[in-house]
């Protein structure tokens, strides 16, 4: 059960469904209507159930009336096992399976509905709502060590009870090298250094951030192309013509495509993509820039910090702070060649712990477990986050980065051995 099945923890929710093995598990997905992965659900044989009263935010008649066919979909299909997703689908779902007493009930942080970037009578609502719903779910899961840290520590989880599965890719729908006819099919000069952003425009990914930041980093690289790939939801459509609004103010050409089913192929072009969110549990778009070997630089907030290492595989910046971005951003497009080390490093990081069927293969162990199943073997060896592959380039000198990226560490990294099944 997902709040919106659309975006990358939609994708996510898609892939787990579509990814387990037929012959053990028969799949359903209820979320929020619209959005292209319905469609692509109904092709791999997931089963659907549509809610077009569920909302983002909270509407206490919409709510009640999703949190009752929820209630009447777990207790007619007598699901063994329900997983939910996202902060609102989450609570309903997790109340309703509760309520219909499901035998195994659990739930995926992507991110947290509450963040240090809104009110605090807001933020202590849901962060009260979450914790409400924490005692109906029998394991968590979270997409990045982090998010499972401040899970745990915001009280949001019992101690002991979330493991951390990586969300996974398709690895064969992300190209390994820039997709030369994108720079045609953009308008995009040959030689131009491309600057992009892929995402929702929702106030969760500050598109106005990346806007801004562009503003800046085009005093200095005149020549840059800046490209912004996705749209707003219903809710948040405002917020996308402000984003449009705001580049026309500062004067800045931005190349907006809209949704793009293949926005992997665009990011490929990008010679530094950029994550401005002011929290994010890891970023589907980010792993998929990386799986692709593009230099990153990316806020320091939440899971984006088990992935980005300053200095080894991109750079962080403040949230927050579109001047911070912009300096990050220079100095990725002033040293090409170090640049390019940071996205192979990355590259090397994501490839061997994204993938759908090692994420299928951890989820079928968690379900197991709880269902006192016997753990079936991993298809696959699982690498720990942040490994790096012992290569000369790991101890290659390189210049400094700005004085104001976030949290440098050595550029050293151990390798350490796969972990045993």
């Amino acid at each position: 059960m997902i709040t919106r099945f659309a975006g990358g923890a939609g994708a996510n929710t898609f892939l787990s469904a579509a990814g387990m093995d037929p012959d053990v598990y028969e799949t359903w997905v209820a979320g929020g209507d619209g959005g292209p992965l319905w469609q692509r659900a109904r092709e791999a044989g997931v089963r659907s159930f549509r809610l077009p009263r569920m909302r983002e935010r909270i509407a206490p008649l919409d709510d009640a009336i999703v949190l009752w066919q929820l209630f009447r979909l777990i207790r007619r299909e007598r699901f063994s096992v329900v997983h939910t997703h996202c902060s609102k689908g989450g609570f309903l779902g997790r109340l309703a399976a509760g309520l219909a007493r499901a035998p195994v009930v659990v739930h995926t942080f992507h991110a947290f509905a509450s963040h240090s970037f809104m009110g605090r009578p807001r933020r202590a609502l849901y962060l009260t709502l979450d914790r409400l719903a924490r005692r109906f779910a029998h394991r968590y899961v979270a997409v990045s060590p982090r998010v499972a840290r401040e899970a745990v520590e915001h009280r949001l989880v019992p101690p002991g009870s979330v493991v951390v599965v990586p969300s996974g890719l398709e690895m064969d729908q992300v190209p390994d090298r820039p997709d030369p006819s994108v720079r045609k099919e953009l308008g995009i000069p040959e030689g131009a250094p491309v600057v992009g952003w892929v995402g929702r425009m929702v106030p969760q990914k500050a598109p106005l951030h990346f806007v801004r930041m562009a503003a800046i980093v085009r005093e200095t690289h005149g020549d840059a192309v800046f490209v912004m790939v996705g749209d707003a939801s219903f809710e948040a459509q405002p917020l996308e013509r402000r984003t449009h609004r705001e580049a026309r103010r500062l004067g800045v050409d931005i190349v907006f495509t809209g949704f793009r089913p293949d926005a992997p192929r665009i990011a490929s072009t990008f010679d530094v993509y950029v994550v401005s969110s002011l929290y994010e549990g890891l970023g589907r778009g980010l792993t998929e820039a990386m799986a692709s070997g593009r230099p990153v630089v990316a806020t320091a907030v939440n899971g984006v910090r088990d992935l980005v290492i300053p200095g080894s595989t991109g750079l962080l910046a403040r949230p927050g702070d579109p001047a911070t971005l912009a300096s990050c951003v220079d100095w990725m497009l002033d040293h090409p060649e170090e640049s390019r080390q940071m996205g192979a490093r990355g590259k090397s990081c994501v490839s061997g712990a994204f993938d759908q069927a090692t994420m299928c293969s951890m989820l079928d162990r968690v379900y197991s477990a709880l269902l006192g199943l016997p753990e079936p073997a991993p298809k696959r060896p699982e690498y720990p986050l942040l490994v790096l592959p012992p290569d000369s380039e790991a101890d290659a000198d390189v210049p400094d980065p700005p004085a104001d990226t976030w949290d440098l560490p050595s550029r050293r990294v151990v390798h350490p051995k796969p972990s045993r099944a």
